[in-house]
């Protein structure tokens, strides 16, 4: 029965494209065969998959796949992906009755799945940066930024396009030497070293994750910025002082919307009347939404991408004064291309960390994202946020104006002296 009914799902879903799909007892089915898709052959090895995926069929195929119950034609990830996105996803009328019941009650159900009060947020963040440092080491740069690196050129390295990231967000905070600026989800303290060195700043960085706080207080030991930088294993709720600058990149999408408003109620808090906040996280373009199941149950529990209006109306709320919002297209697909890449290179180190299953949860994570950054409009906002409205200049032109081509075009000091920090601001 379970067999009919996914061959009946495929035959109304599958439109673009060519499926082709082997069952446990030996039957071959084809589906689609129009144009505008890849052709994809599939093995189901367990004969209880088809009701499973009746029931989930996104996190059926992904806990198939990684527990070696569905195999793929050369092993083809990218293109199975791409299929499903073309399909699956571009007309939700052809899903069936149950398809359609499980998506309506993860929308309906999501600010439970979000609720991250200070204890549970550190639980979440746990479960996904404090695994192996090594691990972290074979796809990240040098420098561990794990969020969207910023292509000002197309020919540019990971690493030159994470130091560009980095330099567009400092232009936009307007530092100056001797200011004080908080770091929220300061990941292992790229961020913070950079401000810190670079600008001559203070910077205090606050994280959950044990993992980053033992490197990110090493790293800062290590480039003597210890009187500069205070990496701190504290919830960014429990920061009790004013700071000239914040800034949060990655972190927005593991609050959860249950808590937006407190959210940019502390950022509000945090601020010095003249100043200036950045927080960069990845965007939806479509509709509010609920987070694929795969990802809450396997990768970021708790999580959830915005849509710009969920944002938006929280910074409303609060009233913040809203100074600029830049919309990021398609470098994140590009930052996490980097990563697949190198992930693959080194995907025998990654099985003596873990063993299989992680390499085929991680490359499905990995490629998963890259996909719905290049094909569902996925995107990356960054809020530029004041109390005061003259806070940053009338035009965006400060931002280039002192371009310098080794990091694509991004104005930046390029020595630690307070000299050259305070021209780049000025």
């Amino acid at each position: 029965m379970w067999d009919s009914l996914l061959t009946s799902f495929l035959d109304r879903a599958i439109r673009k494209g060519r499926l082709e799909v082997t069952f446990a007892d030996g039957t071959c089915k084809t589906f689609g065969g129009g144009p505008g898709g890849p052709e994809i052959e599939v093995t189901l090895k367990d004969p209880d998959l088809p009701r499973k995926m009746i029931t989930d069929i996104e996190l059926a195929f992904c806990e198939g796949y990684m527990d070696g119950d569905i195999e793929l034609g050369n092993d083809d990830l990218y293109g199975v992906i791409e299929l499903a996105m073309v399909n699956l996803r571009s007309d939700g009328a052809r899903r069936g009755g149950v398809q359609r019941a499980v998506s309506t009650s993860r929308r309906i159900l999501r600010r439970i799945a979000q609720f991250n009060p200070v204890g549970k947020a550190q639980e979440n963040v746990a479960h996904h940066y404090d695994l192996s440092g090594a691990l972290y080491d074979l796809f990240l740069d040098e420098d561990r930024q794990y969020s969207c690196a910023y292509f000002a050129r197309p020919d540019m390295t990971l690493e030159e396009a994470q130091l560009a990231k980095k330099h567009h967000i400092a232009g936009k905070l307007r530092l100056k030497p001797g200011l004080k600026v908080l770091d929220i989800g300061c990941g292992w303290g790229g961020m913070a070293l950079t401000l810190a060195r670079d600008y001559g700043v203070r910077v205090v960085g606050v994280t959950l994750s044990r993992e980053q706080h033992a490197i990110a207080t090493r790293r800062v030991k290590e480039a003597g910025l210890e009187d500069q930088v205070d990496i701190r294993l504290q919830d960014y709720r429990h920061v009790d002082e004013t700071f000239d600058r914040v800034v949060s990149v990655g972190m927005f999408e593991h609050v959860g919307v249950p808590h937006y408003r407190e959210y940019f109620r502390h950022v509000k808090q945090f601020l010095a009347p003249d100043g200036v906040a950045l927080i960069h996280t990845i965007g939806r373009s479509d509709p509010p939404g609920a987070t694929a199941a795969f990802i809450t149950k396997y990768i970021f529990p708790g999580g959830y991408v915005p849509a710009l209006s969920e944002a938006s109306a929280a910074i409303e709320k609060e009233r913040l004064v809203t100074c600029d919002v830049e919309v990021w297209r398609l470098h994140y697909a590009e930052t996490l291309k980097h990563w697949y890449d190198r992930f693959m290179e080194n995907v025998d180190k990654a099985r003596e960390l873990y063993d299989e299953r992680f390499v085929r949860m991680w490359r499905l994570y990995l490629i998963a994202s890259e996909m719905t950054f290049r094909m569902n409009d996925q995107v990356v906002f960054q809020f530029q946020l004041a109390r005061d409205q003259q806070a940053v200049p009338l035009t965006r032109d400060y931002l280039y104006r002192d371009a310098d081509a080794t990091t694509g075009g991004q104005a930046s000091p390029k020595a630690a002296t307070p000299e050259r920090a305070q021209s780049a601001a000025e």
